[in-house]
């Protein structure tokens, strides 16, 4: 399937220059999204994981869909306060701050294989806390799978050890 025309395009969102990735149209194309999730599957199934991490709030309608098809488990990475057990947080840059992403201590056990799951790879920075916060938790990066990947921002760069899959590119 071409992806792309099931992905609407709005520019100058949220600021002018920027030409916005909306996934929405996707997501409300019943069989788009399933072929979405299929694909993904597809990629994911060679690597033996055991449970995906997706970052909010995007990264949950990727993730748990793909992690349901899976039959593995799904973890959630929460911006800070958000998570109401014990958690590990870090800190990463914003364009304009720094932000806190965080995950249950117990989200993940030492040893076993992660997929991060999101929508988008930009810029890199919240997969790259996301893989930081796998790892700090013993977790084994098996890859990153994203429907988007806006190669332009070279965002592929802060992850360089993860292999990465995207069904889109622009």
């Amino acid at each position: 399937m071409d992806f792309k025309k099931a992905i609407r395009v709005i520019p100058d969102f949220p600021q002018e220059g920027v030409r916005f990735k909306d996934i929405t149209t996707l997501l409300k194309d019943g069989q788009a999204y399933k072929d979405m999730v299929d694909e993904m599957a597809e990629y994911a199934r060679s690597l033996k994981i055991d449970v995906i991490a997706g970052p909010e709030a995007r990264g949950f309608v990727i993730g748990a869909p793909l992690a349901y098809a899976l039959g593995v488990g799904f973890a959630p990475v929460r911006k800070s306060g958000k998570l109401p057990g014990e958690v590990v947080s870090l800190e990463y840059e914003l364009e304009y701050g720094k932000d806190q992403l965080a995950m249950h201590k117990d989200a993940i056990q030492p040893g076993q294989r992660v997929l991060i799951a999101d929508d988008l790879l930009a810029t890199g920075g919240t997969i790259e806390t996301t893989v930081n916060l796998v790892r700090q938790l013993g977790g084994e990066i098996a890859g990153a799978a994203f429907l988007i990947e806006l190669t332009y921002l070279k965002g592929r760069e802060k992850i360089s050890d993860v292999d990465v899959f995207s069904l889109v590119k622009y």
